[in-house]
């Protein structure tokens, strides 16, 4: 058990906000699914959340690259997170960089209740710029965890999701043959090359 485990979690002590970071196929949603299986084991009432556009692998589950997963509610809006969380202990959100700016606040309100929140998403776009509301959630968060993925060139620790694809659209749902971990060497030396 970590220090980050046995540190929360205990009913009665306040709420916090935990944040899980990183690129594609880092096991970002991989490590929010086993925290949250683990609130499920020790008895706490967990909710979990997801953007509705969200639906890769499934409508109403948080799935994993490795198709670990768990029943999920996707929602249009952050705000509608706070409304569907009533007498909760812990709340988990996937994909959270799809999610408006408004998020930062309904994780603040929730870990001013006394929830445990657990939020997990891409900290970088594909042009490797801070992603949607992750860079505020750094901030606010009593616990940051930045994970990495392997760097499908040259085997480093990769912290860059590359797109394949000559899209410019910012949101863009897809998998390996759209999307590859890269490390900041291979990174750069690609993005040139497009």
């Amino acid at each position: 058990m970590t220090f980050l485990e046995s540190s929360i979690g205990n009913r009665g002590k306040s709420g916090c906000i935990e944040v899980i970071a990183g690129s594609m196929f880092s096991g970002k949603t991989e490590e929010l699914i086993r925290r949250l299986k683990r609130a499920k084991i020790a008895s706490q009432k967990v909710e979990i959340f997801k953007p509705i556009m969200e639906n890769r692998y499934s409508d109403n589950e948080v799935v994993s690259h490795d198709d670990n997963a768990i029943m999920s509610t996707p929602v249009p809006s952050s705000s509608t997170i706070l409304l569907l969380a009533n007498d909760v202990e812990v709340v988990g959100i996937d994909e959270a960089q799809f999610f408006d700016a408004g998020l930062v606040d309904v994780c603040n309100e929730l870990a001013n209740k006394g929830v445990r929140v657990i939020v997990a998403g891409l900290d970088m776009d594909f042009r490797g710029k801070p992603f949607g509301p992750i860079p505020d959630l750094f901030a606010i968060a009593d616990f940051v965890t930045k994970v990495h993925a392997i760097c499908t060139r040259c085997g480093n620790l990769a912290q860059y999701s590359f797109r394949k694809s000559e899209t410019e659209k910012l949101v863009l749902l897809g998998e390996k043959d759209e999307y590859e971990p890269l490390c900041r060497t291979c990174y750069i030396e690609l993005s040139k090359k497009k």
